[in-house]
């Protein structure tokens, strides 16, 4: 088992067995403390056993805590401490731990094991049942290296991450392979297997603090997010730096940090050189002049345009799965990606930093406002904040009103406004490559799980942040970055007590006076510049996406008719449509919404389960 996840650990390989359990973990040295990691470790009285993939954020906390002076933490690992954490709280160790972590746990006395993720979930963590043993692993190459541990897809889950449908429960994409999910622990005994969830966000309070304590607080808990992720990544780091607030604010806060002997490097994707494609309506193509004005604002920034140079989706698709070991839903984006993390790999970097879900935490920006003021009855609150909005930005009274009345509007009345009026298209099998004949199966599974397949506006603001921080699961994703490129990716905007702040401000904190944003604006007006700030338009990642697609059309068709010879493939996916598609190839219009259903969603989306599906029912054609 060990041995199949070296890739993702190659540093050092250790175990420990006793009676009927063995642990063991691979190291990837990543922190200075990870020099004394022995793992797995045991507890003085030799009752708990612990091996943990661990980075802790509050270390400083936790080591008063457990009564260690500063000499004796110095000589401990991030596993250690959790270990300790264990010995004095027991299971409520897990609320103190703060950091990116998946663990398990052996308590010998009780006979029980204890797996366990952090709420951001950026470790993965599988686990296998089988007749009379039970095996746990980070990636499911781990267990696949066991004989008795079957090697099939799930088509289901496939077909919901097809879907784009949130993830929920601890299935995967293979077949009897489950995954811990974000913010819960697994019981394992003798005689059953129990799921608990031990971290739930709170809503915010109905005590209201200034607009000055809540900037300030942004600024604290950013800046204490971003300095504890700096850890390990010596004088040099890396971070993605894109057009918007979110990857700028967590880069120029790292730059502001390190000086004055640190540096960052901050990778901007741009189109290959010489495109000019049209951009989607309120979209730009090219983030590089906006994200120099960010990168010029401290001199320790060097900037990296990273040039698609037309690359095409489909490129390293074997390789994909091998290092992510779930289909990728957006492929388009992915090839950026891998680019960033070559140009980091080639600057002998390994910590990036990223900003993936700051628009749910410091940017958020707050429009949920109109339908929970409509929903309080405050309609002068509603007509006037409509008002301002409609003065100080490009929003229209038509797109206000629809953010305001869409939660409370029918289904099926807001999927025929949204396609009769915005040009979208509701329906999954629009979006999807999925058959027909799947549609009433991925119905049901919404209804069974509360789930708006129309995606309607939200009436909630606390609700869509926690749904939209909580519905994908990125630790296979992250752990694949890590195995192949050396790259640690770390999200300051996960902080949990980034999360934790944000989540309690009410939503007329974010949006003042009609102004989307407006919380954003205060608290990182002192490291972004104005053009940023008063950017309306968001970029659009990978805008030439679809040259590097046109190059590779012919290899789209071979894929295909691959795929069509899978028959758990041919199950879920409307390969007839996807070679339509293929055959009707568009010579223009690829920034129109209908087009990019088409190609950058259904088509891609679909070569990507299709090619999951065939290779993990033992494809190799």
């Amino acid at each position: 088992m060990l041995r199949a996840q070296e890739m993702y650990g190659p540093h050092d390989g250790r175990t420990w067995s006793a009676d009927s359990i063995a642990l063991g973990r691979r190291l990837y040295r990543l922190l200075p403390e990870d020099i004394h990691d022995r793992q797995p470790v045991q507890s003085r009285d030799g009752r708990l056993t612990l091996v943990a993939d661990i980075r802790l954020d509050n270390r400083d906390e936790l080591t008063p805590a457990l009564g260690l002076s500063a000499d004796e933490a110095r000589k401990l690992c991030d596993a250690d401490i959790a270990l300790l954490s264990f010995e004095r709280w027991g299971e409520d160790a897990l609320d103190r731990l703060i950091g990116d972590f998946a663990l398990a746990i052996w308590n010998a006395r009780d006979r029980k094991l204890l797996l366990a993720r952090d709420p951001a979930g950026r470790r993965p963590l599988h686990y296998h049942r089988g007749r009379g043993f039970f095996a746990f692993a980070s990636m499911p190459k781990g267990l696949h290296a066991l004989a008795d541990v079957p090697y099939a897809p799930d088509e289901e889950t496939v077909e919901e991450i097809l879907a784009v449908m949130p993830r929920r429960g601890p299935r995967t994409c293979f077949k009897d392979i489950h995954r811990v999910e974000r913010a819960h622990v697994v019981t394992i005994t003798r005689d059953n297997i129990s799921t608990r969830r031990f971290w739930t966000p709170q809503r915010p309070s109905s005590t209201r603090l200034s607009v000055d304590d809540y900037v300030d607080g942004l600024r604290h808990h950013l800046d204490q997010a971003v300095q504890c992720r700096l850890r390990g990544a010596g004088d040099t780091l890396g971070s993605d730096l894109s057009a918007g607030y979110d990857s700028g604010a967590v880069t120029t806060t790292a730059a502001r940090l390190v000086q004055p002997s640190g540096r960052v490097i901050a990778f901007t994707a741009v189109p290959a050189k010489g495109y000019a494609g049209p951009a989607p309506r309120n979209r730009f193509n090219d983030e590089g002049p906006l994200a120099a004005q960010t990168a010029a604002l401290y001199p320790n920034i060097e900037h990296v345009l990273v040039f698609n140079d037309n690359r095409s989706p489909l490129d390293a698709l074997d390789r994909r799965f091998f290092l992510f070991e779930e289909p990728v839903v957006n492929a388009g984006n992915l090839v950026w990606a891998h680019a960033i993390n070559q140009a980091a790999r080639e600057r002998k970097l390994h910590v990036v930093l990223t900003g993936g879900m700051g628009n749910m935490t410091i940017s958020y920006d707050g429009l949920e406002l109109f339908p929970e003021l409509l929903r309080r009855g405050r309609l002068l609150a509603l007509a006037h904040t409509i008002a301002q909005a409609t003065h100080k930005t490009s929003m229209t009274w038509r797109g206000a009103l629809a953010k305001a009345l869409g939660p409370f509007t029918p289904a099926p009345l807001w999927a025929w406004l949204n396609a009769t009026f915005a040009g979208g298209a509701s329906d999954p099998l629009h979006y999807t490559a999925m058959r027909a004949e799947r549609r009433a199966a991925i119905d049901e599974t919404a209804r069974t799980r509360d789930l708006d397949l129309v995606y309607r506006p939200w009436a909630d603001g606390f609700a869509m942040r926690r749904w939209v921080l909580e519905r994908g699961d990125p630790g296979n994703v992250t752990k694949g970055f890590l195995g192949g490129w050396g790259i640690d990716r770390r999200d300051p905007t996960t902080d949990r007590r980034l999360i934790e702040f944000s989540l309690s401000i009410p939503t007329e904190a974010f949006m003042r006076d009609g102004e989307p944003r407006a919380l954003a604006r205060l608290a990182l007006g002192d490291r972004l510049p104005q053009a940023v700030l008063n950017e309306q338009r968001r970029g659009y990642q990978a805008a030439d996406w679809h040259v590097g697609l046109t190059a590779a059309r012919g290899e789209v068709a071979d894929e295909l008719e691959r795929i069509a010879a899978c028959a758990p493939a041919a199950q879920v996916l409307d390969i007839e449509r996807m070679k339509k598609l293929v055959d009707n190839w568009p010579s223009g219009g690829w920034e129109k919404q209908h087009v990019q259903q088409a190609y950058r969603l259904a088509l891609l989306r679909g070569i990507a389960a299709g090619h999951f599906l065939r290779k993990a029912s033992g494809g190799n054609r």
